[in-house]
């Protein structure tokens, strides 16, 4: 039979413990097949070629948790249930019925003692039935030992040596754990919500020379939208009448509005500040620019750093030990050292909960979503907790050249007149180069632009392949030519041929603007580094990375700009060349290879790490491990710094959840904590743990040198 790719919410899956629960039921499930499960945005992805959908949902639902199928994979709306307030959730209810019973058993020990321990007694089984109730579904679901076990082991054997206080007061706490993990992840998931919601819910269709409001993921590729001053773009397109200012920070981080005209292109999600626009839709609702970010963003989620794997590994032995050494506790000291056995009991119980593995186990997962989305939020999108880990330990950074350090486009430098002004040789050249789509020509005439010089008419205008282009001004023909063809058509002066010179060991283009055979000037073109490259590359050397540019380009071009810019470079690199530079540099440590996405392809891929630049296209969002979304150079140094602090909040929380139970186990093993004490340190563990990771959520950056 064959098998549907079937998605779903999963309410209630708050923690990686949570996510390998359910994954180890479902996998012993006939027909089910590659389950993928993301806790951080609380997705289940899997294959089923069953006949009974029910069963598995039951399943899930036996363990704790509430299934919402997702009939439309592509949507990305906000459902219902998941706006409902914390405290009307069933873990929330539960332990509000708890602590309710809790209170009267408390003040029934005040005013009738006789009875206060029923009501401990009622208070734990409010607990016990339910969470025992759980972890028998768990244990023959694949996950014999679990929190769930442990925590109710501990309160049953609380009880039958008559600390029904202690036991009631465990599951209590248990119980508001359970809460607390529920409402830091969401708080976290909170972060994609927020991408989601960028995209209005309605747009303005026009048709037939009619607007009219409809939803935004009605609209099909080739609709025409309008898009006022102050609206939110309801999905990817292509502006085709009007001009305005876009605010895209909430999508590539850009702090200032950028320019936008017939032709450029907008992101689902901006904002429009200025003029009206009319657009022209590019892309469904399922596959704007937003989608697109948060469908990686989960996927990277669900990805696990090698650290995370560690962790699991370590779990899974880590939780059974524990319960034997529990054990050993319990019956070593009475039987051989004539010990008293209700005091051992008590002791070995409360180790049992000391062990819980919670914080140990969402220590890394936690870290690694939080920077996951910290870094979408700034541009910087990164797919999976693996590069994320990895970045932190690159040592080297290779550049390509064009289009990652430079602009990808040439600019004029320099231009030189003989005999006229300047202005009158850019006029004069812009009049000759009118309409052509060459990037040369498309230099002269944004300098033109710029200046604001006034273009003469030009007519006649023709381009003489490799060499150069010619049209008829009122006073004559004018060339726009290589210094060669110049020179085959007219004599260069010295004094001209020495200016070429030295500007093309400076690693620009050179044009020379004649008529008849006569020079009347030079005009000098580069495609320049980017405003923000030199000081990245310092940035990186104050961090103790090496940065490398490796380009194709030709050896007097790639040596000007990585002089410019203060780094090591190697020219003339073909794509294979490339790729055998990357794995040479992987041998002697970690290796980053930042590029276009396109013709980098290979070289992305063998590096440790691959970063893509592109402003939200689908070749840099899908090219490489990474993409910076505002396109600029300084986002390798906001990966790297990203990287670090995810790491470092790692260590954080395996420190801070290992060293508290080192410390309550010696003084369980010394009698000094009591149950609710252990359970309590556990629960706090967790809650230190996931609120430090969440620390992320904030992360700014780095200082710059």
């Amino acid at each position: 039979m064959a098998s549907d790719r079937l998605r779903y919410r999963v309410e209630g899956m708050d923690c990686a413990s949570c996510a390998a629960k359910i994954e180890n039921a479902l996998v012993r499930i006939e027909g089910v097949a590659d389950v993928q499960l993301n806790y951080a945005a609380e997705k289940l992805n899997f294959r089923y070629a069953g006949s009974a959908l029910s069963d598995v949902e039951e399943k899930i639902r036996s363990l704790g948790y509430t299934p919402h199928r997702e009939e439309n994979a592509g949507a990305r709306k906000p459902k219902a249930d998941e706006k409902t307030a914390w405290w009307a959730k069933p873990k929330a209810k539960l332990a509000i019925a708890i602590g309710v019973i809790l209170a009267i058993a408390f003040i029934a020990s005040h005013v009738a003692p006789d009875y206060a321990d029923i009501f401990y007694i009622i208070a734990a089984l409010a607990g016990i039935v339910p969470f025992g109730r759980r972890a028998a579904v768990l244990a023959v679901s694949g996950s014999p030992f679990s929190i769930e076990l442990l925590m109710v082991v501990a309160a049953i054997g609380a009880v039958l040596i008559g600390e029904a206080e202690e036991a009631a007061v465990v599951v209590f706490l248990f119980a508001v754990g359970e809460v607390l993990e529920n409402v830091a992840a969401g708080k976290a998931r909170a972060g994609i919500q927020a991408l989601i919601d960028l995209v209005p819910r309605t747009a303005i269709r026009r048709a037939d020379g009619q607007d009219k409001e409809v939803a935004a993921d009605q609209l099909a590729v080739g609709d025409i939208i309008v898009v006022r001053p102050g609206d939110r773009v309801a999905s990817d397109g292509a502006i085709v009448e009007g001009a305005s200012e876009l605010d895209q920070s909430p999508i590539t981080g850009e702090s200032v509005p950028v320019a936008k005209s017939i032709g450029a292109e907008v992101h689902a999600g901006s904002i429009n500040t200025t003029g009206v626009l009319i657009v022209r839709v590019t892309h469904t609702a399922e596959d704007n620019t937003i989608s697109r970010i948060v469908h990686l963003v989960e996927e990277a989620q669900a990805s696990k750093a090698s650290i995370a794997r560690f962790i699991d590994r370590f779990s899974a032995w880590y939780t059974p030990d524990a319960m034997a050494a529990a054990a050993l506790v319990i019956v070593i000291p009475p039987l051989f050292l004539d010990e008293d056995w209700h005091t051992w009991i008590y002791r070995g119980l409360a180790l049992l909960l000391i062990a819980c593995p919670c914080a140990l186990v969402i220590s890394t997962p936690a870290a690694i979503a939080s920077g996951l989305s910290a870094g979408a939020r700034r541009g910087l999108l990164i797919k999976g907790g693996l590069p994320l880990e990895t970045l932190s330990r690159v040592k080297t950074i290779a550049f390509d050249k064009t289009g990652t350090l430079t602009a990808g486009r040439p600019r004029v430098t320099d231009l030189i007149a003989f005999g006229k002004s300047e202005d009158e040789v850019l006029a004069r050249a812009a009049a000759v180069e009118k309409g052509s789509s060459h990037p040369l020509a498309k230099a002269i005439l944004v300098a033109a632009e710029e200046k604001g010089v006034k273009i003469p008419t030009g007519f006649g205008a023709s381009a003489i392949a490799g060499k150069g282009a010619t049209a008829r001004l009122t006073d004559g023909f004018v060339l726009v030519g290589s210094p060669r063809h110049a020179a085959e058509t007219s004599s260069l002066p010295e004094e001209v041929a020495t200016r070429i010179r030295t500007l093309e060991d400076e690693g620009k283009t050179v044009v020379v603007v004649s008529a008849g055979k006569t020079v009347e000037g030079i005009i000098a073109m580069r495609d320049e580094p980017r405003a923000d490259a030199r000081e990245a590359i310092l940035n990186l050397r104050a961090r103790g990375i090496r940065p490398l540019m490796l380009t194709g380009d030709n050896a007097r071009t790639g040596k000007a700009i990585a002089s410019a810019l203060a780094l090591d470079v190697e020219a003339e690199l073909l794509p294979h060349d490339k790729l055998k530079r990357i794995e040479a540099l992987k041998r002697d440590g970690g290796v980053a290879m930042i590029g276009d996405g396109i013709n980098d392809a290979p070289a992305l891929a063998a590096a440790s790490v691959g970063v893509a630049m592109g402003g939200g296209t689908d070749v840099a969002l899908e090219t490489a491990d990474a993409a910076l979304l505002q396109n600029n150079v300084s986002g390798v140094v906001d990966l790297v710094d990203l990287s670090r602090a995810t790491l470092g909040n790692i260590r954080q929380n395996i420190g801070a959840a290992l060293g508290l139970k080192a410390i309550f186990l010696v003084t369980t093993l010394i009698g000094a904590t009591s149950l609710w004490m252990a359970i309590l340190a556990d629960t706090g563990a967790t809650v230190l743990v996931t609120a430090n990771a969440m620390r992320l959520l904030n992360w700014r950056g780095v200082p710059k040198r």
